[in-house]
Parts: C-alpha cells; structure tokens; sequence
C-alpha cells in the first residue's frame, strides 16, 4: 500500500506515576491525568488530542502474583456506556469508559489483567473507547513475556496469563490504528501485517524494564516504523522506585522515517507528538518499499489478514 488515507492528528501518551497496589488510587490518578493533558489545551480546542494511551498494566502491579487478583471482566466490542451492570463489566472498564466520554476523546487504556469468565484464564488485555465511552476494540497480548537474562532480570508471564490469538486494529475518523502490547513489539510481523491493512500508527502500551528498556526500546521503535513507513509509539509507566518490577518509562513516539519525534524520561508526564499523514505518504513515494516487495521471492505474511 503506497499511500494511506487518512487525517493527520495529535497523539498524547500519559506516563503515569505514583502507581501503587490499590486500584481505586490507580484510576484516579489515571482519570486526573487525562484531565489534566485536555485541560492544558482549553485555550486552544483545536490542537488538543485526539487519540490519548495510557500504559500496560496500570491498574495492577506489575508481578505475576498479582494479575489474577486485580483481573476484570471485560465486555464485548460494542457495548456502550451505561448498558451493563457491575457484573457485567470490571471498575476499572467502566472508569475508562466514562475518561473517553467526559474528555470527548479516542482512549487506548494500556492495559489490564483481564479475566475471561468462562475458561478462568487471565489476558494481559488492551481496551480501546471512542468519545461516546463505547468499546470498539479489544487487544489481548499476543507474545507472553517469558525472559531469563542470568543476574540481570527473570520473569514469567505464562506462570499466570494466557497469550492472545488474534491480531487487532480499528477504525477512527482520523484513520486505522494497530495494537500491541509491550513484548508483541518484538514480533514484526504483527506491525508488517497491520501496515499493509492501512495502519498509519502502531501504538504499544508496554513496560519494559531497567534491563530491556536501555537494550531495545528505542532500536525496536524505529525499526518497526522504518520498516514499515508508520508511526510507532510505545507508552509505558513512570519509573517508581520501590516497585518490585522497576519500569523503564521513556514513552516515546517515532515516525515512518525512523526519528524520534518525543521521549519522555522515566519521571510521571504527558507527552504529545502530532501524527503527519503528508510525511507518512510522502516517505512511501520518496523509498516505495511498500509496493517493491517480491512475493514471488518470499512469502507475504500479511496475505491471509487482507
């Protein structure tokens, strides 16, 4: 796909800090901060964001022992607000739903144990609200983070969660979005499929840690864009100290020619970058890799998706 329609538009990814093992603290600290980057823009209604992430397992701790007490039940694609009762849907769902409708904005809610009533098992799952608080996509993360780095960083999500198996993206006025989640970044496939469904924007709510986050986070950020020809961004927790899993923080965002547009440093803030659909489509016509590509030479992995 050489070009992509769509309508440039501003992005934010809030970096949430002072995170701590009560959820109801988590979901107010979430909703003020959502507040707070809107209201920052109530001279200038025009250039406030239109799409706004908050990180991978904010309402939680981030430890295996601790996804399956904090996991909700998550409704289907669909459901709006006001429909469904507390059985229905986990407090933190709800929380989100009424974020997106109170600021009239399109919310990525990082990411949240979810608890899939019927099997028992627990989803490390994404949860996307267009600004009327409807659920219009569902992401369960795909590649479990199961790492062993000797005297440096262990963990195991498989000893509590279970791996999603199906790719997302959905639809805004402003165009097509993929999801991932964290560890899925390291998987190209997923953004190669998504930027030939038309995705301008790969967005990641993921927290790696002290250890991964100097590694790779940026080097995977610009390859999955440059590669690609996307926007991709990745938004993770701020850095707490005595946390038991230390998050690197430096949610960041990087355009389809591989610059970082903005990087937050491990310290709780809002970032925001405005997402250009001209540089996308002229990026693609400078270096048409995307129509180059020699499927009579190597598999398109992206065949079945389209």
């Amino acid at each position: 796909m050489a070009s992509i329609k769509a309508k440039s538009f501003k992005l934010a990814l809030i970096q949430l800090g002072s995170l701590n093992s009560s959820k109801s603290n988590n979901i107010q600290i979430a909703k003020k901060a959502i507040s707070k980057a809107i209201s920052s823009f109530s001279k200038d209604e025009e250039n406030k964001p239109n799409l706004i992430v908050l990180p991978e397992i904010w309402n939680s701790p981030y430890a295996v022992n601790s996804f399956r007490e904090y996991s909700e039940k998550i409704p289907k694609i669909g459901s709006k607000i006001g429909q469904l009762n507390e059985n229905e849907e986990g407090e933190t769902v709800k929380a989100m739903r009424e974020m997106a409708r109170d600021n009239k904005i399109w919310l990525i809610g990082g990411s949240i144990p979810q608890k899939d009533e019927k099997t028992d098992e627990i989803f490390n799952t994404c949860t996307v609200y267009d600004p009327e608080g409807t659920l219009v996509a569902i992401h369960q993360k795909v590649h479990l983070f199961d790492i062993d780095i000797p005297g440096r960083q262990t963990f195991k999500e498989s000893d509590t969660l279970t791996g999603g198996k199906s790719l997302t993206t959905f639809d805004t006025p402003f165009g097509k979005i993929g999801l991932g989640i964290c560890y899925d970044i390291r998987f190209p496939e997923m953004a190669t499929i998504a930027a030939r469904q038309g995705c301008v924007a790969m967005i990641y709510p993921a927290a790696f840690n002290t250890t991964t986050g100097p590694m790779h986070w940026t080097l995977l950020q610009r390859a999955r864009a440059v590669d690609n020809q996307i926007y991709v961004a990745m938004c993770s927790p701020a850095r707490h100290p005595e946390a038991s899993y230390q998050a690197y923080g430096h949610s960041s965002v990087v355009n389809p020619l591989g610059d970082i547009l903005v990087e937050a440093s491990h310290e709780p803030t809002t970032i925001y970058a405005d997402i250009d659909v001209d540089l996308l489509n002229t990026t693609r016509r400078n270096l048409p890799v995307t129509i180059q590509r020699r499927f009579d030479v190597y598999p398109d992995v992206a065949e079945k998706f389209l």
